[in-house]
């Protein structure tokens, strides 16, 4: 059988553009044709009846479609959820021309506007008070040390400040590319940790490594004055699983040391957040609008955009599915147009699908949960077996740039 037809799959403007050329269309071609390749939806939240009934005709006139709630066209509901389908150049025109429309359009369009813009953008340089660093094509691998008595999978291990040492000498010898240095566990029920314990953990730690490796160090924490010590101790990254909300001076804390911020998303605290309700409305949804939150709160204290990177937050206060879902749709959160961190490694929903209940022997679950967080787009996971995930990430990275 002869096969001139087939399937031709491709998941971003790169690899239609590189099919193009494959084939030898002309430069102005490939700039022309590459957004017409690709299909998009863009979910639209809270839209008046009237600007959403706008919103389809403008679309379906120039070839694609915006499904709305029953009840929308005659205006017998107020507000609907509408979904924009069609190639990402149809959604360009579309919103050209909601720009001239009235109803709170023009907003609207500002909006798709940034959002084609932001999931277009893969590479970022966050600047540290040392350094910049690259996130592209290559996932960076944050290894994870943890000197406390209590954490969930290393807990009491690192607690001499020379083990924890030794231990992140070695990572950086594996691959590793940062080094996350936390003194409060954040497992589910954990409980609070006075800030002087928590400085008392880890920052022997931090001035021991500062220098001794070539790679930054990060420090794991909720509290600014830890942060604060933490950063005079030689840290360059604060990640604060809060996102800025626990403490009211982390945000301007952050911008006075001119440190990068990672903006975690969880619901409640880790001693809380596994109880009770775990549904969510729009689970990615609600994660995104609470991270975008989260920048605007940084953004206002003056923290630079160039400093931002976000975690939707694998484990806290989501079920074994919703983590599987959020690293299935990782891509959604490129939308806040930040670099993205995960961190899935030897975590409860490894082992609830691959029947494992050591968190040391969740080695292979964390390795598919890696691998797939790669492929969608994530730029750094943090991880306890940096050896095993750097490898991991360099075949995964191979296949996903492979395809551009």
């Amino acid at each position: 059988m002869v096969v001139n037809a087939r399937p031709l799959s491709v998941a971003s403007i790169e690899e239609a553009a590189e099919e193009l050329r494959r084939i030898g269309v002309e430069p102005y071609g490939v700039a022309a044709m590459a957004p017409k390749m690709l299909n998009f939806c863009l979910l639209c939240e809270k839209i008046e009846s009237r600007a959403a009934n706008i919103m389809k005709q403008d679309m379906l006139s120039i070839g694609g479609d915006v499904a709305v709630s029953r009840g929308t066209v005659d205006c017998s509901i107020a507000v609907t959820d509408a979904i924009v389908i069609g190639t990402i150049k149809q959604i360009e025109r579309f919103a050209e021309k909601l720009s001239l429309q009235p109803f709170g359009l023009r907003s609207i369009s500002e909006e798709i506007r940034s959002a084609l813009t932001n999931i277009r953008t893969d590479s970022f340089t966050i600047k540290t008070p040392r350094r910049d660093i690259f996130l592209g094509r290559r996932t960076l691998v944050m290894g994870i040390l943890n000197p406390t008595p209590d954490s969930f999978s290393d807990g009491g291990d690192f607690l001499n400040p020379e083990k924890a040492l030794d231990a992140a000498i070695r990572m950086a010898g594996e691959g590793a590319d940062i080094i996350d240095v936390g003194g409060e566990s954040s497992r589910p029920g954990a409980q609070a940790v006075a800030a002087e314990e928590e400085t008392r953990r880890i920052i022997p730690v931090i001035e021991k490594l500062s220098g001794r490796i070539g790679i930054p160090i990060s420090v794991d924490t909720t509290k600014a004055n830890v942060a604060r010590l933490a950063v005079e101790a030689g840290a360059e990254i604060i990640n604060d699983i809060s996102a800025a909300s626990l403490d009211p001076e982390m945000a301007g804390t952050a911008a006075r040391l001119g440190t990068p911020i990672v903006l975690m998303h969880m619901r409640g605290t880790p001693s809380t957040m596994q109880t009770g309700d775990l549904s969510y409305r729009s689970l990615c949804g609600d994660i995104i609008g609470a991270l975008a939150a989260g920048i605007s709160r940084v953004a206002a204290a003056g923290v630079a955009p160039d400093r931002v990177i976000i975690d939707p937050g694998i484990g806290f206060g989501k079920t074994a599915e919703g983590n599987v879902r959020i690293i299935r749709r990782l891509r959604d959160f490129k939308v806040l147009g930040r670099p993205i961190l995960i961190g899935p490694s030897r975590k409860r929903f490894t082992g609830t699908f691959t029947g494992v209940e050591t968190p040391r022997e969740r080695i292979e679950g964390t390795a598919a949960a890696v691998t797939a967080s790669v492929m969608n787009g994530a730029h750094i996971v943090r991880v306890h077996d940096v050896e095993f995930m750097r490898r991991v990430c360099d075949m995964a990275d191979a296949i996903k740039v492979s395809s551009l």
